[in-house]
C-alpha cells in the first residue's frame, strides 16, 4: 500500500513537513515590569505578518533598550519575528544578540531555535535549520525549564521524520504530546495554555505524518479523531486546522474516497496559503492531482501536478514523497507523444533528486554525529559517575552508534543507486516496447568476418532466429556443443556466426537472452512477481539462484529481488 512508500529514500523525503512553532508561541508573558505586558497586549490581537503591530513593538524595543533589560529586548525581537513579513531573519539575529547580552542560556537556546524555525518554515533550508537546532541544543540540554527543551526535541524529531526515520521520530513526538498535553489545562497563565496547545497540536500532526508513512491507518484515524475535538475553532488555530484537514485528505485518498479527499484538500489550502506554507501547499496539490486522476479527470490531475513544479521552481525545495509528481508528468507526456515536455519534466526530476540527495547526505551526518552520538555520550558520562564498570560497555555503545550511522549512510546511498538503476532499466524496457515489431530474420552480411560459405552462414542464421523465436534458450544445461548438434553443424562454425552476428561469445549470448526473458516476465506478469528468485531462475534456464542474480545484476545494473520490489511498489502506487 502507498502508506508504506516514502522517496522515496529518499520515498520518503521529506513524506514530512514541519509545523513551525511560531516564534512568539513560547512567550510566557511573565514580565516583572507591567509596562512590557502593556505593550504586548496592544499588539497581540494582530495576525501574523501584520505590520501594524510595530507601532507598539517599536515602543517596546526602545523602552527595553533604554532600560537595558536584555531579556525583555530578546522577547520584543522574538515577537517582531511573528509580525514582520520580510525581516524575520534580521529580528532573529537581533534576538540572539539580546539573549547573549542577558547571559541567560535558556533565552540564547530559544533564540537559536527561533532562527532555525525561520530557516525551515519560511525558507525550507533544512541544512541551515538543523545547524541552529543543534546550537540551541547546546544551550538547552541542561535547562531546568522543560518547555524549550521539548520545543527543541520537537524540531529534532522533524528532521528525523524528513530523513525517513519514522519510528525514531515517532518516539520523540509521543514524548512531546505527553508533555504538552499536561500543560494545556489547569490554573496556568493563558499564554502558557496557548503555547502548549499549539505544541500539542503540532506534535499530533507530526505523529500522524509518521503513522501515515509507516502505513498504520488505524493509528492515523485515532489521532485525526483526537485532533478534530482538540483543535479550537478560532482564527488562532486556523493553521493547525489546515494541517489536520490536509492529513484527513491523505487518509481519504488512501481509503479511495477521492471526492472526499479533494474536499478536505480544498478546505486546507486557504490556511496554508495565508502563511505561504509552500511545502504543504505543493503536497496538497500533488494529492489533489492523484485524486483527480483516480476519478478519471486526468487533465485536472496534470494541472495540479504542474502547480507542484511551479512551487519547486520558485523555492527549490520539495518533499521526497513528491518526486512521484514528476513521474506522473513524464508518463502523461510520453503517452501524449510530446518529447519536449517529457524532456523538461525528466530534467526537473533530476533536479529534484539532486536537492533531496544533498539534504539527506548532510542532515543524516549531523543528526547522527552531532545529536544521537552526543546523547549517547551524555548517557555515558552520567553512568561513569556511578558505575566505573560501564566504561567498556558504553564505549562499545558509542562505536555501535557510529557503525549504525555508517550503515544508515550506506542504506540511503544504496537505495538511491537502486532507484536510479531501476529508472534506467524502465527506460530501456519502454524503449524496447516502443520499438517492438515482428523480429526480422538474421540476414547474411558480407562485412562480417566469417570465413564460411554463404549458404552455411544463412542456414545457421535461420536456425538462430528460430531458436530465439521458440525460446529454446530456456533449456537447462544448454551448451555450444548441444546447440551445434541441434543445428547439425560443428561448434567452430556456430561460434563464429554467434560472435560476429551477436557481438558476444556463446555464454554471454545465452545469458543475455535469458535475462531479457526474465526481465520482461517480471515487469509485465503479476504472477511472476510472486515467484521466488529460485523459481524465476529455474524458469529462465539457470541452474541456480546465485548465478541468475549475479548475471541479472551485471546486465541490468540491479538485483532481481530489488527489481521485483520496485516494480510491485510502482504497480501498487498506480492502482
Amino acid at each position: 500500500m502507498i502508506f508504506k512508500e516514502r522517496y522515496v529514500l529518499i520515498k520518503r523525503l521529506l513524506q514530512l513537513c514541519f509545523c513551525l512553532f511560531a516564534s512568539t508561541l513560547f512567550s510566557q508573558g511573565n514580565s516583572k515590569d507591567p509596562a512590557y505586558e502593556k505593550f504586548r497586549k496592544k499588539y497581540w490581537e494582530y495576525e501574523e505578518n501584520d505590520k501594524r503591530a510595530f507601532v507598539y513593538l517599536n515602543q517596546y524595543i526602545s523602552y527595553a533598550k533604554s532600560e537595558k533589560e536584555y531579556s525583555e529586548l530578546f522577547q520584543a525581537y522574538k515577537d517582531a519575528i511573528l509580525f514582520s513579513e520580510n525581516q524575520k531573519m534580521q529580528y532573529a539575529d537581533s534576538a540572539i544578540a539580546a539573549a547573549k547580552q542577558s547571559g541567560n542560556r535558556d533565552l540564547i537556546g530559544d533564540a537559536y531555535l527561533s532562527k532555525g524555525a525561520i530557516y525551515y518554515f519560511n525558507h525550507r533550508k533544512f541544512q541551515l535549520a538543523l545547524n541552529e537546532y543543534l546550537t540551541a541544543y547546546e544551550y538547552l540540554e541542561n535547562s531546568k525549564d522543560e518547555l524549550p527543551k521539548y520545543q527543541n526535541l520537537y524540531h529534532i524529531g522533524v528532521v528525523k521524520s524528513y530523513l525517513g526515520y519514522y519510528d525514531e521520530a515517532l518516539k520523540i513526538f509521543k514524548e512531546c504530546i505527553a508533555f504538552f498535553q499536561i500543560n494545556i489545562k489547569g490554573d496556568l497563565h493563558e499564554n502558557v495554555i496557548y503555547n502548549n496547545t499549539k505544541g500539542y497540536l503540532n506534535s499530533l500532526h507530526q505523529a500522524i505524518i509518521c503513522y501515515q508513512a509507516l502505513g498504520k491507518k488505524d493509528e492515523v484515524k485515532k489521532l485525526l479523531d483526537i485532533a478534530a475535538v482538540s483543535t479550537p475553532q478560532t482564527k488562532d488555530f486556523s493553521l493547525e486546522y489546515s494541517y489536520f484537514k490536509k492529513s484527513k485528505g491523505v487518509y481519504d485518498y488512501y481509503d479511495k474516497k477521492y471526492s472526499d479527499a479533494i474536499a478536505d484538500f480544498d478546505q486546507s489550502l486557504p490556511g496554508l496559503k495565508k502563511v505561504n506554507d509552500f511545502t504543504w501547499i505543493s503536497y496538497v496539490y500533488f494529492y489533489k492531482g492523484q485524486s483527480s486522476t483516480k476519478l478519471g479527470k486526468q487533465e485536472l490531475g496534470v494541472e495540479n501536478y504542474k502547480k507542484v513544479d511551479s512551487i519547486f521552481n520558485k523555492h527549490k525545495f520539495i518533499l521526497p514523497e513528491l518526486r512521484r509528481n514528476y513521474e506522473e508528468l513524464i508518463r502523461y507526456y510520453k503517452k501524449k507523444n510530446s518529447p519536449k515536455n517529457e524532456l523538461y519534466y525528466t530534467n526537473q526530476l533530476l533536479k529534484v533528486d539532486s536537492v533531496i540527495s544533498s539534504d539527506f547526505k548532510y542532515l543524516a551526518t549531523r543528526i547522527y554525529k552531532d545529536y544521537d552520538t552526543k546523547q549517547l555520550l551524555e548517557v555515558k558520562e552520567s553512568l561513569e559517575k556511578t558505575n566505573s564498570f560501564g566504561i567498556v560497555l558504553l564505549s562499545v555503545s558509542g562505536l555501535v552508534i557510529i557503525l549504525l550511522a555508517c550503515m544508515m549512510f550506506y542504506r540511503v546511498r544504496k537505495q538511491k543507486q537502486i532507484q536510479q538503476k531501476y529508472n534506467e532499466l524502465l527506460v530501456k524496457i519502454e524503449d524496447e516496447k516502443s520499438q517492438e515489431t515482428e523480429p526480422e530474420p538474421l540476414k547474411f552480411d558480407q562485412s562480417k568476418n566469417v570465413k564460411l560459405d554463404q549458404n552455411i552462414v544463412e542456414k545457421l542464421l535461420n536456425d538462430i532466429s528460430n531458436f530465439e523465436a521458440n525460446e529454446k534458450f530456456l533449456e537447462k544445461g544448454l551448451t555450444l556443443k548441444k546447440l551445434a548438434e541441434n543445428f547439425k553443424t560443428n561448434t567452430s562454425y556456430l561460434s563464429q556466426v554467434i560472435n560476429e552476428y551477436k557481438g558476444s561469445n556463446f555464454s554471454v549470448y545465452i545469458n543475455q537472452l535469458r535475462i531479457h526473458y526474465a526481465t520482461q516476465k517480471i515487469y509485465h506478469n503479476r504472477e511472476w512477481r510472486k515467484y521466488s528468485i529460485e523459481h524465476i531462475a529455474s524458469a529462465s534456464g539457470f541452474s541456480n539462484r546465485q548465478s541468475f542474480s549475479n548475471i541479472f545484476l551485471e546486465i541490468n545494473g540491479i538485483r532481481p529481488v530489488d527489481f521485483i520490489k520496485k516494480r510491485i511498489k510502482e504497480v501498487e502506487s498506480g492502482e
